[in-house]
């Protein structure tokens, strides 16, 4: 089934070019279906980029996807047009009073600030309190996932002495997990990160599940059985050229000590990178909208009550 996307946003052209279906809303709303509200707060520099990704992983389902795209209020993004966010993004106070099927919150490049440093800090921790009472399941990614945890559960995250940034190899820990169900028992995924929240802080707390974790680079996704919430440090939800961007920000800013893990052939940045993570990824996207959110939910969207 389709995604619908807002008339004339540019990453539809960019899905249609990779035979993504995406829905114009003329024609969706013509449909006797009714489709997953799902709210995107897009954290990230590269707006464009991340609105392609998420539209990518939610378009491949057999459900009908209604994304609405959402910044922040207090803080004017420095990466994107003016234009761009007036046409197709609305802020949380737009929004505050509808309910959500599903919720993803991105991660930003400021994980090495302090959380009071981070300059929309207020007004996220705002968007926290609401997703618990308007959404039926949140999805936090990366950054994103690391600050809901220290919002909701006081979870530090630790700096590393070195960026984890490659493609590893994750194993699934929980039995019957719906987020990796059809999961191979090892996967791969992009990691891109600074910091890292540890195990032991997470055992502390019995409504969070660790669903998934790496030796090399640590928790990979937690569940919070009480809540319907996903948090998840890694990204696989990226396309094959995203960790060789990112490498090429790092080195133009002098920050970049070494190559992407696991990701070039023969570590030689000139070569294109091998994909070892898209089915999965898709996988992991499908399972949160079908199993942690459509199954889940009231037919009515008004409420963010379960089905009877």
């Amino acid at each position: 089934m389709p995604i619908n996307l807002p008339a004339g946003l540019p990453a539809a052209q960019l899905l249609d070019g990779a035979q993504i279906f995406a829905l114009p809303q003329e024609r969706a709303e013509r449909q006797d279906i009714r489709p997953l509200e799902i709210g995107l707060l897009n954290l990230m520099p590269n707006k464009l980029n991340t609105e392609a990704q998420i539209a990518r992983v939610l378009s491949n389902t057999p459900l009908q996807v209604n994304l609405t795209l959402v910044t922040t209020a207090s803080y004017q993004p420095q990466n994107v047009s003016e234009a761009h966010l007036t046409n197709f993004y609305v802020t949380w106070e737009d929004i505050r009073e509808r309910h959500f099927d599903g919720f993803i919150v991105t991660g930003a490049p400021v994980e090495l600030l302090e959380w009071t440093e981070v300059a929309y800090w207020d007004e996220l921790t705002q968007i926290f309190d609401w997703q618990r009472e308007q959404v039926h399941s949140s999805l936090f990614i990366c950054w994103g996932a690391q600050a809901a945890l220290f919002h909701y559960y006081g979870i530090p995250k630790y700096p590393l002495e070195e960026k984890c940034h490659g493609v590893f190899r994750q194993r699934v820990k929980t039995t019957g997990s719906p987020l990796h169900r059809a999961f191979d028992d090892e996967f791969w995924v992009p990691v891109s990160r600074e910091t890292q929240t540890r195990r032991g802080d997470i055992a502390g707390h019995p409504a969070l599940r660790i669903e998934s974790e790496s030796e090399e680079s640590g928790v990979s996704v937690v569940y919070d059985t009480d809540h319907h919430q996903v948090f998840s440090f890694n990204h696989p939800e990226y396309d094959s050229g995203s960790l060789g961007q990112e490498f090429l920000r790092d080195q133009a800013a002098g920050i970049a000590r070494r190559l992407p893990q696991n990701y070039f052939p023969g570590d030689d940045p000139n070569r294109t990178p091998s994909v070892s993570w898209r089915a999965h990824g898709q996988l992991f996207y499908n399972n949160w909208l079908n199993l942690c959110v459509y199954q889940d939910i009231s037919f009515d969207s008004t409420t963010t009550g379960e089905r009877t």
